[in-house]
């Protein structure tokens, strides 16, 4: 039996001796599948494939939309943690090949008399007739290697969780941006809304201050009192308070929208006419799309992917590790005879690592990746029934929003005649100002809550458009 076969045998019985004392990895809880329909309807169509640019209308958003994907810091860091990633993937994908440097090593050794080498050294011609000097220098030129053979598929493993982390990596820059893009959107509805309430409260003040107008007449004609005058300066103060606060919460939300977009604070272009149009429908399709539309979903999924070859790189951990080394070059004692060809060296090294005393330090190793992959696995899960409850609920709240938003609007109506009817009933002494008052009170609060409605009308189709996983094309 030659030395080739007995090395391979005792590699054999090694490999079977720590493999049999090797962890064996764990699995959780296996995850929940997904419903097949929301509501017991199936909607096969799709929305979530629509670009931002076709669901979004309004000229004005979409250019804000644009600038906050070319702009913002947040979403250029996630570029980077890509590239980050990106790095690491090759720096794995490097670990399974053979490494190979150049080598120039110049020295001098002197060796002490009372020791083999310097003894032997003393007595032997290093050249006919000339004894090996006491300085003895050493020149050495050529490559090195290193290779560290993949046995079990411990170096697969690493870069196999490197790929999965880097495109887990691509995936939450998607996700970012889906945020980023409702958090924009949000925005700018919250913005328009402020618009419309502030102008509604300028025209109630209009409305009053011509109440007030037609009070003090009437005082004069000794027809009401000065309480009546005091009850509307009061509301007419009032409703100037709240103008200012709209203002301030407009300039809020205006710096917000303006961090967004990664600039300093300035006006936002915005569409006055937003009231009259209607938002895009969403097609929720069906919840099994949610695995490959929701970034968040996939990002996850990645993770867990990632998680699973670290267990096994931490149970391949236990079996020993083989590494080959090599060097070739020139090597001489002289420069004179250093580009001769007796001066060729090279060698030719393998060993076999096994751990030994730092077991302990594998299994905390492995416990701790055991750890990880479980809460990685009740990630998945989490993330899953998250998506599927926002856009269960996303479509039942749009619903509810748009039947409350037709009443809303039969109320203004009402109210609206109401007020003038209180109006002509004061005129004609037949209604005292309280009425009129409350009229009016009436009205601007209906007007309010309608603006409000619409506002989360527009607000709840992008939470439902980004919940079926749109928002990043």
């Amino acid at each position: 039996m030659n030395k080739r076969h007995i090395f391979f045998i005792l590699l054999s019985v090694t490999a079977v001796m720590y493999g049999c004392s090797a962890k064996k990895a764990v699995t959780g809880t296996p995850v929940t599948a997904l419903p097949e329909t929301y509501t017991g309807n199936r909607d096969s169509i799709d929305a979530s494939m629509v670009t931002n640019a076709y669901f979004f209308k309004d000229d004005s958003l979409r250019s804000l939309i644009t600038a906050a994907i070319t702009e913002n810091l947040d979403l250029q860091n996630a570029y980077q943690n890509i590239q980050i990633a990106r790095a690491s993937l090759r720096n794995a994908r490097g670990l399974m090949l053979p490494t190979a440097n150049g080598l120039f090593a110049p020295n001098i050794r002197k060796f002490g008399f009372y020791t083999m080498d310097g003894a032997g050294n003393a007595t032997t011609e290093i050249q006919p007739g000339k004894l090996i000097p006491v300085h003895l220098p050493d020149y050495f030129a050529g490559f090195q290697s290193s290779w560290e053979p993949d046995i079990y598929g411990k170096l697969k493993n690493q870069k196999q969780a490197a790929l999965a982390r880097y495109l887990s990596t691509i995936e939450g820059k998607n996700w970012l941006q889906t945020n980023i893009i409702n958090t924009l959107v949000l925005t700018y509805y919250e913005i328009l809304a402020l618009d419309e309430q502030l102008q509604i409260i300028q025209q109630n003040i209009q409305l009053q201050q011509e109440m007030l107008e037609m009070i003090e007449t009437q005082k004069e004609a000794a027809r009401t009192t000065a309480l009546a005058i005091d009850q509307f300066k009061a509301q007419i103060l009032n409703a100037r308070t709240l103008a200012k606060e709209l203002e301030q919460a407009i300039l809020e939300n205006e710096k917000m929208m303006n961090l967004l977009l990664s600039r300093y604070p300035k006006p936002v272009q915005r569409n006055r006419n937003w009231l009259l149009e209607q938002p895009a429908v969403v097609s929720t399709g069906i919840p099994s799309q949610l695995l490959q539309n929701r970034t968040d979903i996939r990002m996850a999924q990645y993770e867990l992917e990632a998680s699973r070859f670290d267990v096994e790189v931490a149970r391949k951990s236990f079996y020993p590790t083989l590494t080959i080394n090599a060097t070739v070059g020139l090597q001489a004692f002289s420069p004179a005879t250093f580009f001769n060809a007796q001066s060729v060296a090279y060698g030719l090294f393998g060993g076999l690592l096994a751990p030994v005393f730092n077991r302990s330090a594998l299994k905390a190793q492995f416990n701790t990746q055991t750890a990880l992959q479980l809460q990685a696995l009740n990630n998945y899960q989490q993330t899953m029934l998250t998506a599927f409850g926002e856009v269960y609920t996303g479509m039942r709240k749009i619903d509810n929003i748009s039947q409350a938003i037709q009443l809303k609007t039969e109320e203004v109506k009402v109210l609206e005649n109401a007020i003038e009817n209180a109006r002509l009933l004061f005129q004609s002494n037949r209604a005292d100002y309280l009425e009129v008052l409350t009229a009016q009170q009436n009205l601007l609060e209906a007007k309010l809550s309608l603006v409000q409605l619409k506002k989360n009308q527009y607000q709840e189709t992008a939470n439902l458009f980004k919940a079926i996983g749109g928002g990043w094309k």
